[in-house]
């Protein structure tokens, strides 16, 4: 058969599009057809238009697609799907008598059936030399026992990450590197493993997104206990939020200061580079009026409009009018002392607290 163009397939519970040669060029995606893989004939899903084979640069040999699946192959291809349950239950049988420790997972018949492909977790290695005689008489046919680890066990059952979407690994990630706890450790997150753990046991997978980029935004950061002369007075760095670029200062006297990175940089003599600084009126204190209100930069004309109107307004009562059509007046010692209680720090002690009363008891 002459290739003229390459096209992406997927399989029966996988996320990983492989490419076939093929001589349809009109293949659409969502069509069904039948391709000769390492496991045999298998039906997959195309996901992709062809492309010339022109523009295949890879060096891996294209396995060719046989033909486009019929009414009839999908007939077949339905039915191997519930004879592999079946063998999946004839598997665990056998284990169970032969005492194996090993865990299967899913099995998938050739389309033509003449290969079973069973796939099992196992931490060790296992010996299955009897059970590869006890299942050939039992199901008939060539079976190829393939291990898997934890990661790859996530990708194939699927799940639910702590985000609230699919995983990772069963929906785009395709190669899983390796993952450190110093990649925790680099990106200053607490080292709780029961949080940081997938699904499969392991380190999850998104803390490769973010590691170079806090690797680069680390470097404008002075080192933690690096001293800082601020004021006349020695500060030594503590520790840094890298996202708002703040740097925290403690000094032998307990004064906590929390800078500006650009700020640190200059008095260190350093400039930053790689990353533009916040500007600094986020960090500026609200602008107090003489009548004591403070500006908030992202009120409206309105609602300045409605706080002008409020405090021309009179003190909230209860009843505006006595039953003597006489206006009430307000001591001006009953509202000293209400704003006195305002301005006074609330604690949690008991008897401090002014929702309760504490009276002690008299001296015998």
């Amino acid at each position: 058969m002459e290739i003229t163009h390459y096209v992406s397939i997927k399989f029966l519970n996988s996320s990983k599009a492989y490419y076939f040669g093929t001589n349809i060029p009109d293949l659409q995606a969502d069509d069904f057809v039948v391709a000769e893989s390492i496991r045999g004939m298998q039906v997959g899903k195309v996901s992709d238009k062809p492309i010339p084979i022109e523009k295949y640069k890879s060096s891996l040999e294209l396995k060719p697609i046989l033909r486009r699946a019929t009414k009839a192959d999908l007939i077949v291809y339905e039915d191997n799907i519930k004879k592999a349950k079946e063998a999946i239950k004839i598997t665990n049988e056998e284990i169970e008598k032969l005492n194996l420790d090993m865990h299967t997972i899913e099995a998938e018949y050739a389309l033509d059936c003449s290969k079973i492909t069973i796939t099992y977790v196992s931490d060790d290695r296992v010996d299955f030399r009897e059970l590869l005689k006890s299942l050939a008489f039992r199901l008939h046919c060539r079976i190829e026992l393939r291990q898997i680890g934890s990661r790859d066990k996530a990708r194939m059952v699927g799940g639910i990450g702590i985000c609230g979407l699919p995983l990772c690994c069963a929906t785009f990630l395709n190669n899983i590197e390796g993952i450190s706890i110093n990649r925790a450790k680099n990106q200053m997150l607490s080292l709780n493993i029961p949080k940081l753990s997938g699904h499969c046991g392991k380190l999850i997978c998104c803390l490769l997104y973010e590691d170079d980029a806090y690797t680069e935004l680390k470097k404008d950061f002075p080192k933690i206990g690096e001293i800082v002369n601020k004021d006349d007075i020695k500060f030594k760095v503590t520790s840094y939020n890298v996202l708002s670029r703040i740097v925290k200062l403690e000094s032998d006297e307990e004064d906590i200061q929390f800078v500006p990175l650009e700020e640190v940089n200059e008095l260190l003599g350093r400039s930053t580079k790689k990353v533009q600084p916040i500007k600094k009126d986020n960090f500026e204190k609200p602008i107090v009026n003489k009548n004591n209100n403070f500006n908030n930069n992202n009120k409206t004309q309105a609602d300045n409009k409605n706080n002008n109107q409020n405090r021309n307004k009179k003190p909230y009562q209860k009843n505006n009018v006595n039953p003597n059509n006489e206006e009430k007046v307000i001591n001006k010692e009953q509202t000293e002392k209400v704003n006195e209680n305002k301005n006074k720090p609330q604690t949690n002690n008991r008897r401090h607290n002014n929702n309760f009363h504490y009276r002690p008891k008299n001296k015998k």
